[in-house]
């Protein structure tokens, strides 16, 4: 794949843009829009003049849990304990890329601290704000695998010197750039409003749609959202854009600020008390995510709540509170970096994610207090961190098997892929709370896939994956492992419960025609019947085999609310569909 190189020397673009409304650290930028930069938006020059075409082949866009090669930061002097103690944990994972033009003074007091400046590097170019979640590049490989690049949108602030930041981190670390600056792809999005599963499928808020409609304050070319779609999917290689209604007390309505992505198939999402400031709708994003999508596995997300603090009086975003979270997380390989507020909302958070993310080494930052309230400006750690994925990546998938009948066996499948590709893939098991490991190798079917069976008895059983490429090179899923594994919990379970846990579905619903259901391993053949509220059959199938996706198309008179009934040796499970 010929990735394209802008020709343009990197010191003539910074040369081009070096002025700014705003002197560089006169005023410390909120994540939004100052009431000067609003004045100024309708004049300010948004798009580019250096056309960057998309890559000529399939890409795709790395996920935050992936391996990292460089965290980045930008320097702003007013948060200096904040960012010392994300370099401090940072430079155990990876390295660092530290912007600043004061090199010599934040050398001291990194130093004056104990931390360690072998992994770190320095960048001295001009800055406008500390939030470079939003105006940094996004990681994509050629083929899945292949050469790293960067792709980078346009910035939605009048900061020029943040806007072509990305240009700067290309260019240190040698790797390509794409920029979405030149019409009709010239697109208006921000880092903290993206997430994606490395499989295709990402996640924000309507604010890109709003941003690149017609009569957008940016000057860019007005775009539908199938023309905003297109453009993810040639510059990022993203197929499922799912995007979401926006928040009413979120002013910056980034997605990070409430919601965070831990795996291919887990959600975790702020929960308020019921009725309180953005709950409700936050409620009905997530039900309208059940109800419309299914993760790459064809299986709903799997959902995690996290209590959103309040304020130390009570109050929350809808009565003057700040947008305090514990999504606004990053991940840096084996360490998770998120913010904290104090002790007393804290504790509860962090062994939440320990619970959640076994085996990470959890390290929380206080952005909460008066020396640097950083949350008072509408952002926390993940706003301003972002991170640059390796350059080989050893790329492993799996759907995690949580739960088993006992006396069984499981099916254990993964994807694995590194450029070199892969010499072997083992399951690493043992029964709960066990203290050496067995070794199950894992066997190639196609297409990159690898599968094996456990036997499972009537003990909880612990496993991890490892690969090894032809190149040498060895990782693990989870990353963390064998300090972090996955739990397969076995009980006896009823015909019944057992179908109950593996008929998923229905998705969507209400649907205005066809319906989906995910079975998992259901026992011997099934019956599918679908009846109405008068109890009138109105269909009938039967399926050989209860395993996989299926869909049923349903006839345009049939309205309301109607009964899709399971029967097997398992008994009979009915799950409802409201058909408009």
């Amino acid at each position: 794949m010929k990735i394209f190189y802008p020709k343009l020397m990197l010191s003539v673009i910074i040369g081009m843009v070096t002025f700014c409304a705003f002197p560089q650290q006169a005023e410390v930028l909120p994540n939004h829009l100052t009431e000067g930069e609003r004045a100024i938006i309708s004049d300010y020059e948004f798009s580019g003049r250096q056309f960057t075409p998309p890559p000529t082949g399939p890409v795709r866009a790395a996920a935050e849990w992936e391996e990292v090669e460089y965290l980045l930061i930008t320097w702003q002097p007013n948060f200096p304990n904040i960012l010392r103690q994300i370099v401090e944990a940072a430079v155990e994972e990876c390295k660092v890329i530290i912007t600043t033009q004061n090199q010599a003074q934040v050398e001291t007091y990194l130093q004056s601290n104990g931390v360690d400046l072998t992994n770190v590097s320095f960048l001295n170019e001009p800055w406008d704000s500390i939030w470079i979640r939003d105006y940094a590049g996004n990681t994509i490989y050629s083929d899945d695998v292949g050469e790293r690049a960067l792709t980078d949108w346009i910035y939605n602030r009048p900061r020029p010197n943040d806007n072509v930041m990305p240009l700067a981190h290309a260019s240190t670390v040698g790797i390509p750039i794409y920029v979405t600056d030149t019409a009709p792809a010239d697109l208006v999005n921000t880092g903290g409003n993206y997430m994606s599963d490395g499989l295709g499928n990402a996640f924000a808020s309507e604010l890109v749609l709003n941003e690149n409609a017609a009569g957008n304050p940016y000057g860019v070319t007005a775009k539908t959202e199938a023309e905003i779609d297109a453009i993810m999917f040639d510059y990022m290689g993203i197929e499922n854009y799912i995007k979401m209604t926006p928040l009413p007390y979120d002013v910056i309505n980034h997605i990070d600020m409430h919601m965070k992505l831990l795996d291919e198939e887990t959600l975790l999402v702020s929960k308020y008390p019921e009725g309180v400031a953005d709950g409700p709708q936050i409620e009905q994003n997530v039900q309208y995510i059940l109800n419309n999508f299914q993760s790459a596995f064809g299986t709903p997300y799997r959902i995690k709540w996290i209590d959103a603090p309040p304020s130390s009086n009570g109050n929350y975003p809808d009565n003057g509170g700040y947008y305090r979270n514990f999504t606004n997380a990053i991940f840096v390989n084996k360490t998770i970096l998120l913010p904290l507020y104090r002790p007393e909302v804290d504790g509860p958070a962090l062994a939440q994610w320990q619970e959640m993310m076994p085996g990470y080494n959890i390290v929380g930052i206080d952005v909460d207090n008066p020396g640097e309230n950083l949350i008072s400006l509408v952002g926390a750690i993940h706003c301003i961190t972002h991170t640059i994925g390796v350059a080989d990546p050893l790329w492993i998938v799996h759907q995690p098997v949580y739960q088993a009948d006992i006396n069984t066996d499981v099916t254990l499948d993964a994807m694995v892929k590194h450029i070199s590709g892969v010499a072997s893939v083992d399951v690493f098991w043992r029964e709960e709370g066990g203290s050496s490991w067995n070794e199950a190798p894992m066997t190639f079917v196609s297409d990159d896939s690898w599968t094996t069976d456990l036997s499972i008895g009537d003990t909880n059983v612990e496993y991890y994956i490892e690969a090894e490429a032809n190149s040498g090179k060895v990782l693990t899923r989870p990353i963390v492992a064998p300090e972090g594994f996955w739990t397969i919990d076995t009980e006896f379970l009823s015909t019944a419960d057992y179908a109950l846990n593996n008929i998923s579905g229905a998705y969507p619903n209400p649907t205005y025609g066809s319906v989906s259901f995910s079975l998992n391993n259901i026992r011997g053949a099934v019956d599918v019947t679908i009846h109405n509220i008068l109890g009138q059959q109105l269909f009938s199938e039967s399926l050989e085999t209860g395993d996989g996706v299926i869909t049923l198309d349903l006839n345009e008179s049939w309205n309301g609310t109607l009964f899709v009934n399971f029967s097997g040796e398992f008994g009979n499970v009915t799950k409802k569909v409201i058909k408009l």
